[in-house]
């Protein structure tokens, strides 16, 4: 039974729907009552079987490591011929590279719409089967990750600068620090757990990049980046937009490529929070989103809770937490998306009659709010004199 409001039933109902919405195989669809959203993303499922370590769930987050285990073993002959024309100096077509989601058994989603190319899903991943091992007690590569986590780090390696599609399946021509975030976080993760102390130059690397090229000279950090390739074959980077991008809070949580006090981060946050977070309390994807017509997403408000508990505000935090609790339906479903802040519905209509209503339940939707509820659990036990 689930009580509007509760947000102890909504912690629960949330690890229900997540058990309840895992394929046998391991992978967790996305949404299961929206049409367009039914694979198992390898960004989205890491954040989902987080969600369930953090909830004490493991053997879950278990199956999805599997699933992505079993999915990156059959790839090594295609990540060995991606790396092999990389080093030859051959142009690749971003159809040849790993796909971003799969269907639920593990096969390649050949149909969609989307492109395929994403990095931030491989760097995720990476961060997350270390976060689960360490969780469980694990203190070396079990012999049945070796290969699919070799391949993952020789692919990341190779690739990381590369453009690619950003976890919002647009801007395929330019490079985002988010996805740069994602790549640099399970690096540095798989790093430190498995002594691959070369790993920590590429992550200094990515780290430099990102404060080179994707500063702006108002001090924060921008949505994108863009590659000009010159007559010669070099290649110069320009700002692609003054726009910031909520997914930016990934530089700090969880991948810590910048603390919280770092001089950039701070300006990224207070930007987005000016820009993205509304008069409600909920967090935009970016300015100029069209999606839906730009609402206020629930992972997004999730991840700004998640922030501000770095930050040692946790009444904050916690009014992100009962403003997601508020968007449960009367089942405690949390969407995707909310439109009651926008000024203009239109292009929120124009989706509603081309895709229907935004997606409900979402899954990563439920992870994050047991992400925070978790943490915040924890932050109030640790300041208990109890």
């Amino acid at each position: 039974m689930f009580t509007k409001g509760s947000l102890e039933d909504l912690a629960q109902v949330s690890r229900q729907l997540i058990s309840w919405n895992q394929h046998p195989s391991g992978g967790y669809v996305a949404s299961p009552l929206f049409h367009h959203y039914g694979f198992s993303w390898l960004r989205d499922g890491t954040f989902i079987a987080y969600a369930m370590d953090t909830t004490g769930e493991h053997e879950s987050a278990r199956r999805f490591y599997d699933w992505i285990n079993r999915i990156i073993a059959r790839k090594t002959n295609q990540i060995d011929d991606l790396i092999a024309k990389h080093q030859r100096g051959e142009n690749i077509p971003q159809d040849e590279f790993l796909h971003t989601r799969y269907h639920l058994d593990g096969s390649d989603d050949t149909d969609s719409e989307w492109g395929h190319f994403q990095l931030d899903g491989y760097g995720a991943w990476l961060w997350g089967v270390t976060e689960h091992w360490r969780r469980n007690g694990v203190t070396e590569i079990p012999e049945s990750f070796r290969v699919s986590i070799d391949s993952t780090i020789q692919y990341l390696s190779a690739f990381w600068n590369y453009p690619n599609f950003d976890c919002w399946e647009e801007f395929s021509d330019k490079l985002h620090p988010a996805t740069l975030a994602c790549i640099f976080g399970g690096l540095r993760s798989i790093a430190s757990f498995a002594g691959r102390s070369e790993l920590f130059g590429i992550c200094d690397k990515i780290q430099d990049f990102i404060l080179k090229h994707a500063m702006h000279p108002d001090g924060y950090i921008v949505k994108y980046i863009t590659p000009v390739y010159e007559i010669s074959e070099a290649v110069r980077y320009e700002l692609g937009t003054a726009e910031v991008d909520a997914s930016l809070m990934w530089l700090c949580e969880p991948f810590e490529v910048l603390p919280i006090d770092h001089p950039a981060m701070r300006k990224t946050f207070a930007k987005l929070t000016a820009d993205l977070r509304t008069i409600r309390g909920g967090i935009r994807r970016y300015v100029t989103d069209t999606y839906y017509g730009g609402g206020e997403w629930l992972l997004l408000t999730a991840w700004y809770g998640l922030l501000q508990l770095r930050s040692g505000n946790t009444e904050e935090a916690r009014e992100s937490l009962a403003w997601i609790g508020e968007q449960a339906d009367s089942l405690g479903r949390l969407p995707e998306q909310v439109p009651d802040a926008l000024q203009d519905f239109q292009g929120y209509e124009e989706w509603v009659r081309r895709w229907g209503t935004p997606a409900l339940p979402l899954l990563w939707s439920h992870a994050m709010y047991l992400v925070l509820y978790n943490k915040l659990r924890e932050v109030e036990i640790s300041n208990s004199p109890f």
